[in-house]
Formats: structure tokens, C-alpha cells, sequence
């Protein structure tokens, strides 16, 4: 995980990323010189994609505020964070007045320079510290004129780009790997989850008789995942039976995940039991209506796939959250790593685990199968229950070690009622 975290660190994180642009065409060059099969695509800005249109793709150059001697008093090239991300290109002169009115900046965290976006409507402004607030408040009359200056670009014939990799497994089953690349400079918010999903693809790519097949795509988030699923749902509704949003999973302060929305799936399973294997004892499971990321979109009415979220500290969760002190003084090459050992536990489980699925509409015709008794009495074979008991759990989403608890045999006993029904084709994996 050494060579990611490092790639993260010194190449990606000063990249100014938005949802579209120069910026995450520049991320997916990087990552597609470490992984030369990732595939970059592109979608049109304004093609309807569910309920939203793609947005026309914003780029800026430079971006700075002038006081009456002529400093910067705000400088875009300093911190890509100090400027409103998709803000208007202004070029003009204003009073103080003006100019507070668009600042941004947090009050109750001084050093912070917060990120703030407008990708939906028209506008622009600054972001600052609070202390930097204070000094233009301070040394600065109502009177006095600055300059302010963004450089920035909209093309209605852009485009939002992403990017995919698969490794193709011996099954048509799919394990989707999910994370996003449109925030500027921060580590923990942005870089963390690519620098997991390297370190994944870097793992499973040379893995031998790989079961299932592995799905990773780098978006831009909400609009990135809607737009992939409005592109891929119905192969992803055919084959994806387990996945993970990987979202702030780079820091040391605390293990989390937020199971799918029912709790129900090889996903939500694979991470509790990666924990166990992991010894890691403290982690925190969050409430699906603490959603906040991806998982919103996978889980969506209609959309409904299998898809859980790993984290270290969820977003919203820690201070440094959305601002510049998102940096890599809290993401460590020993956090990211733990992560990483998270993720790739889980996926193993998934990739191992057997997930039976039923057939046949409604309770199987047993009998003619020489599964059931063909004389109704009150003599019936225990064994006639149990198959038609692993049955109701085959639903695609109960690994056989969880169908054993259900239907309470041991774990032998269970596997051979498996191999008969899968003999009978009234299942399959």
C-alpha cells in the first residue's frame, strides 16, 4: 500500500478535481498509468441521466482577490480549496461589502479553509479562514476597492468522465467496487477511497482462479453513480450480488461501516465477519439514514443493489471533514492500511462464500426428485424438511454458513443438502 498512499500523497492531492474537467481527466491518467486496463469513458454534459442532467463541464486556471496595494489577499494557487467550486468567471472590481458577502469560511474552526461547491447554480465566491476573514474586517475600510478574479471556464459540449476496470472471474457474478474522484485537495474525503481501490485492483489482479468477477469504477460522486447506473443497471441488476462504497477510509481514529438499506445482504454479512477474522473488536455500524455518499444511489428504490459502505471515520465524522485540514497528517500510510486490510478481508469472504440460489418459482415438486416421501404419512424423513427448510433461504443473498444457522444444522450437514439440490439443479451458486 506503500507506493499508493505515496502516489496519493505527492501526485494526486494537489490536482484540483471537481465533477467534471481537467482535473479528474488528469486523476484517471494517473491511476491508468498503475492499471493500463482501466478504461476512461465519457458521458455528454446535459444528457438526462435519471432525474438530473450532467452539468457542463467547469474548469479553472487561476483565481485570486486584490487589495487597494495590489497583494493577494486570496490566492486559488496557494489552496485550490479557497475558491467556490464551479463559480462563474468574475473579473471586476467591488467594495468591501460586497466581497463579505461572498466569503465562506467556519467560525467555530479558525484554521480551516472550508470546501464549498455551487455545481447547480450559478454563482461565485471564496473560501477563507476565519482568521483570514478577521484581517480583511480589520485593515480594510468600506471604501476601499478590490479586485477579484476567477478564471474559470464552463463548456456546454463537455463532458463528465470516469473510469472502469474489470477482472474477469471464472462466474458472470460481480463484486462492485465503488469510489469517487471529484473532490479537490483532501485526503481523507477523496484520496483515501482510490488509494484503497489500487491497492485492491493491485491485489486481485494476479490472483489465480479468481471466483467471481471484480468491478471497480472511480466516479464522481451523486452525479458520477447516477450516471453509471443510468448506463449499467441492468447488467449490474443481472450480476452484482455483493459491492462496497469505499468513502474516508483512511484515517486511525476508529473502524465504521453502513450496511445496505434492510441489512440483508453478502455485503453487510462479509464485513462483520472481516472484522472477526481482522480481531478488530471496536467498529461502529452506522444507520443506513446516515447516508451521505454513494450508498444512496445503490440502495435507491428500483436501483436496489447489494451495495454496503467501509469507512474509518464516516464522512460528517470527524472535524477535519470538507476542509483543508483534510490532509495527510490524518490520513496515514498505517490508517489507509488498515482500511485497505478491511476491504480486502471482505472481499475475499464474498469471493469464497457460496450464496445458493433457488430456481424454481414457489416449493419445488420434491417427490419426483426422490426428495420426498411419495406416501403422505406421519413417518417423514427429517432430512425431507431440511431440504425444503434450505430452500426457502436460497435466495442469493444467505451464504451456506448463514443458511446453516437458519435452518440450525451444523455446517457438514447443510453443505451436503447444497450438493443435492445443486445435483437436482433446484439451485445454483
Amino acid at each position: 500500500m506503500k507506493k499508493f498512499y505515496e502516489l496519493g500523497k505527492k501526485t494526486l492531492f494537489p490536482i484540483c478535481r471537481s465533477l467534471t474537467g481537467d482535473g479528474v481527466r488528469k486523476t484517471l491518467k494517473i491511476i491508468k498509468s498503475e492499471f493500463p486496463n482501466l478504461i476512461i469513458k465519457r458521458i455528454k454534459s446535459g444528457t438526462k441521466v435519471f432525474d438530473w442532467n450532467i452539468p457542463e463541464e467547469w474548469n479553472i486556471s487561476d483565481a485570486y482577490v486584490l487589495d487597494k496595494y495590489g497583494d493577494k489577499i486570496i490566492d486559488f494557487k496557494k489552496h485550490n480549496l479557497h475558491v467556490v467550486g464551479y463559480s462563474v468567471p468574475v473579473n471586476k472590481f467591488i467594495k468591501k461589502k460586497e466581497l463579505l458577502k461572498n466569503l465562506y469560511y467556519l467560525r467555530n474552526q479558525p484554521k480551516a479553509i472550508p470546501y464549498i461547491t455551487s455545481y447547480y447554480k450559478k454563482r461565485w465566491g471564496f473560501c477563507l479562514t476565519y482568521y483570514q476573514l478577521k484581517e480583511i474586517k480589520k485593515n480594510y475600510s468600506k471604501n476601499d476597492n478590490f479586485k477579484v478574479v476567477i478564471n474559470s471556464k464552463f463548456k456546454k459540449k463537455g463532458f463528465l468522465n470516469y473510469g472502469e476496470l474489470i477482472l474477469k472471474g471464472q462466474s458472470e457474478q460481480e463484486i462492485l467496487i465503488s469510489t469517487y474522484i471529484c473532490h479537490p485537495s483532501m485526503a481523507n474525503n477523496e484520496l483515501s477511497g482510490p488509494i484503497v481501490s489500487m491497492g485492491l485492483i493491485n491485489h486481485f489482479k494476479s490472483m489465480k482462479n479468481l471466483k467471481k468477477t471484480l468491478r471497480f469504477i472511480f466516479i464522481p460522486e451523486t452525479i458520477g453513480s447516477i450516471s453509471y447506473l443510468s448506463k449499467n443497471l441492468k447488467d449490474l441488476k443481472k450480476n452484482v450480488i455483493a459491492g462496497y462504497n469505499l468513502s474516508c477510509i483512511g484515517d486511525e481514529r476508529q473502524y465504521s461501516c453502513m450496511f445496505s438499506k434492510y441489512n440483508n445482504t453478502p455485503s453487510d454479512e462479509a464485513i462483520v465477519e472481516a472484522y472477526k477474522k481482522l480481531k478488530i473488536k471496536k467498529f461502529k455500524v452506522y444507520s443506513f439514514l446516515e447516508r451521505g455518499s454513494d450508498e444512496r444511489q445503490y440502495n435507491s428504490p428500483g436501483i436496489d443493489l447489494p451495495i454496503a459502505s467501509i469507512f474509518r471515520t464516516k464522512h460528517g465524522k470527524y472535524p477535519e471533514y470538507h476542509t483543508s485540514l483534510d490532509d495527510f497528517k490524518l490520513v496515514t500510510l498505517k490508517g489507509i492500511t488498515g482500511g485497505f486490510k478491511v476491504a480486502k478481508e471482505a472481499v475475499e469472504i464474498v469471493l469464497k462464500n457460496i450464496y445458493p440460489r433457488s430456481n424454481i418459482l414457489c416449493e419445488p415438486q420434491m417427490g419426483k426428485r426422490g426428495l420426498y416421501p411419495t406416501l403422505s404419512t406421519k413417518q417423514k424423513k427429517v432430512s425431507s424438511k431440511d431440504f425444503l427448510s434450505f430452500i426457502q433461504y436460497s435466495d442469493g443473498k444467505s451464504s451456506i454458513t448463514k443458511i446453516s444457522k437458519f435452518i440450525k444444522l451444523n455446517l457438514k450437514t447443510t453443505k451436503k443438502i447444497y450438493k443435492k439440490l445443486l445435483d437436482h439443479n433446484i439451485i445454483t451458486q
